[in-house]
């Protein structure tokens, strides 16, 4: 037989948490057709794996890649970390679905301008993904804030009973259509004011369906055990799993508190399907939010409409040099974003490494000047977390970026090195994997990533450029 591909002598970390091992993989087409301890076959392209990993390619269930996949379909940040699939319309924002009236309300403007917002179904979105043919596999939730923009004239209020049967309607459309599921970014004032009744009429789609309810919970700061407990109630009433998207305990008062958060979700998950994601990061990064502004922590400005100059500096350095205060330098830098050095790296370390905590990278790709795990989230569990520090062994790492991530979110014959299955993978060397994207150069792809393959398609090698785009749109 002669194959596509063939990775000889690699070490096989297969994506489903069981131990490695030594192996051949042959890849005929889309799918990986043979793995055994030695194929005598010949194949057009054989590689070479003696002391690397052969792993799935890695699944970022946590992004804001919505538009960035089309109109940038190379889309290096992420196949430069082996990502072969990521999911987008998280935090209650997505582009699928969403039709803009006027301005692109916050923090839907995280994702694109209103040029950019002209997919008003998932079918609208699933073929413009087909056809910009990305590198990687795209797969969408649909926004919680996105439905309420549609259907409602203020976002600032409760929604009624009709603009609810609207969205539901619109929901359970995008749910027939592929749609993975419903994001809900409840932190945001677009849609702080939403009920919790209100999101539980629009959970009740998803049952019939099958999909995920992911949540950007109400709150991450003190009342967090009520944004989780509220988060739990949503996935009760709608009978379907809940995602907690990039738990963290934010605010310095809010420290050590995933003790208390962790042993909620243990009691909870003898009852119901709950996990979380989560970025191998202390420091957290959005649109620039009053309600976060705070004299405990470093605060640094990555981009702002009326002032573009002060991207890079903190707040406290421009409110000083405007001799202003933090909250009044900061009323003048809207719209703006920022990354917030607001958790504990402990809490960080105990989320990463709980047992059903997914890795996402939260990567905001418009901003001028990135948080860097929009480059380096995956690699950086890889190298830093996993070798390093040894925080947990490299098969459960990889785990938790691919097997895991396939079966949580329904995406049939990926997730796993196992024959028959699509041939996204990545081939890395463990001994040098590591994240190079920092907080003052955050542009910069990965060490250590050496093959990447998306549905049978070479697509990502050691020179780091992309030489293939073979990425789908991924349909629950």
């Amino acid at each position: 037989m002669k194959f596509d591909y063939l990775f000889r002598n690699v070490t096989v970390i297969d994506g489903s948490g069981g131990p490695e091992y030594r192996a051949d993989v042959a890849v005929q087409g889309d799918r990986i057709a043979q793995i055994a301890p030695a194929i005598s076959g010949s194949a057009q392209h054989e590689i070479d794996g003696a002391g690397r990993v052969l792993a799935p390619g890695f699944i970022d269930v946590h992004t804001h890649d919505d538009i960035n996949v089309i109109r940038m379909p190379e889309y290096l940040p992420k196949i430069s970390q082996g990502i072969t699939t990521v999911i987008v319309g998280n935090c209650g924002i997505s582009a699928a679905t969403a039709t803009m009236k006027g301005s692109v309300p916050d923090p839907m403007n995280l994702l694109g301008e209103v040029e950019h917002f002209i997919y008003p179904t998932v079918a609208a979105y699933a073929q413009a993904v087909e056809q910009a043919k990305p590198a990687i596999n795209v797969g969408t939730l649909i926004g919680h804030t996105a439905l309420r923009n549609n259907h409602m004239d203020d976002l600032y209020r409760a929604a009624t009973g009709e603009e609810i049967a609207g969205m539901r309607e619109q929901l359970r459309l995008a749910l027939q259509q592929g749609g993975l599921g419903l994001s809900t970014g409840l932190a945001y004032g677009s849609a702080f004011q939403s009920t919790t009744e209100e999101v539980m009429a629009l959970a009740e789609e998803l049952a019939a369906g099958k999909g995920i309810y992911t949540t950007h919970l109400r709150s991450e700061f003190e009342p967090i055990l009520e944004a989780l407990d509220e988060a739990f109630r949503i996935g009760r009433h709608g009978k379907v799993p809940v995602v907690v998207s990039h738990h963290k305990c934010a605010g310095a008062k809010n420290w050590g508190r995933t003790v208390e958060t962790l042993k909620l979700f243990d009691k909870v998950r003898e009852q119901q399907d709950v996990s979380c994601d989560c970025y191998p990061y202390s420091a957290s990064s959005s649109t620039l939010d009053m309600k976060q502004i705070t004299e405990d922590f470093d605060i640094i400005i990555t981009w702002s409409e009326p002032h573009p100059e002060v991207a890079g500096q903190s707040l406290k350095q421009i409110a000083q040099s405007w001799s202003l205060s933090l909250q009044e330098a900061g009323k003048l830098l809207m719209p703006a974003g920022a990354i917030y050095y607001n958790m504990d790296e402990q809490d960080v370390r105990r989320v990463l490494s709980y047992p059903v905590t997914m890795v996402g990278s939260d990567g905001l790709p418009n901003d001028p000047m990135p948080h860097p795990r929009l480059w380096g989230a995956f690699p950086r569990v890889l190298g830093h977390y996993s070798r390093d520090e040894k925080l947990f062994p490299l098969t459960v790492a990889v785990h938790k970026m691919t097997g895991m991530s396939a079966a949580r979110f329904q995406l049939p014959s990926r997730g796993l090195v196992k024959c028959g299955y699509y041939a996204d993978l990545v081939m890395f060397d463990p001994q040098t994997v590591r994240d190079v994207a920092s907080f003052s150069d955050p542009q910069q792809p990965a060490a250590g990533i050496e093959a990447v393959m998306v549905n049978g398609v070479m697509s990502y090698g050691r020179d780091k450029k992309v030489i293939g785009r073979a990425g789908r749109f991924l349909r629950r």
